[in-house]
């Protein structure tokens, strides 16, 4: 169990901070089932209650600052996701942005990239989908790796470059 304070990862919505660990004293629900309480870290104003048993939806501890550099490092020989077809691709995308993991979120972020680039050189744009998920991938990211570095998460891929260029 996650303890007041402690900054997790929510599912899609990010980093959030447990704010309280309460039980809800509401018509129709147990009286002992526990609730969190979430602040997500990237909207102040919103609040997010949910069980402490809740299995849908990922719930999982930020990595540690060093699995984060380690990552980076491991970057360039992360391979891209494997799309055997392309009516499957957007569900690839889902169970990628499902599983709460860095490492599948650098695959998934270097997988459009490629497909990216390769159809700017064709003369085609990126699709709606592609774009709408690689946001998705780079937001999940550079969130959890602006809090790990204390670095604005629009200043994380210029920070990735750059630990990349010095690693040769």
């Amino acid at each position: 169990m996650f303890q007041v304070g402690e900054r997790i990862i929510y599912g899609s919505r990010g980093v959030c901070e447990i704010a309280d660990v309460t039980c809800l004293k509401r018509e129709g629900i147990p009286e002992d089932r526990v609730y969190y309480v979430l602040k997500p870290l990237w909207n102040k104003d919103s609040t997010i209650l949910t069980p402490v048993d809740n299995d849908r939806i990922i719930m999982r501890s930020l990595i540690t600052k060093d699995e984060a550099e380690k990552l980076i490092s491991e970057m360039p020989a992360i391979e891209e996701l494997e799309v055997p077809e392309e009516k499957q691709r957007e569900q690839i995308y889902k169970d990628c942005m499902h599983t709460g993991n860095c490492r599948e979120y650098i695959k998934m972020i270097k997988t459009l990239y490629h497909r990216k680039k390769v159809r700017v050189a064709a003369g085609k744009k990126i699709t709606s989908t592609d774009e709408r998920y690689l946001k998705q991938a780079e937001e999940a990211l550079y969130s959890e790796f602006s809090v790990l570095f204390s670095i604005p998460r629009e200043k994380m891929p210029e920070y990735i470059n750059e630990k990349l260029s010095e690693a040769g």
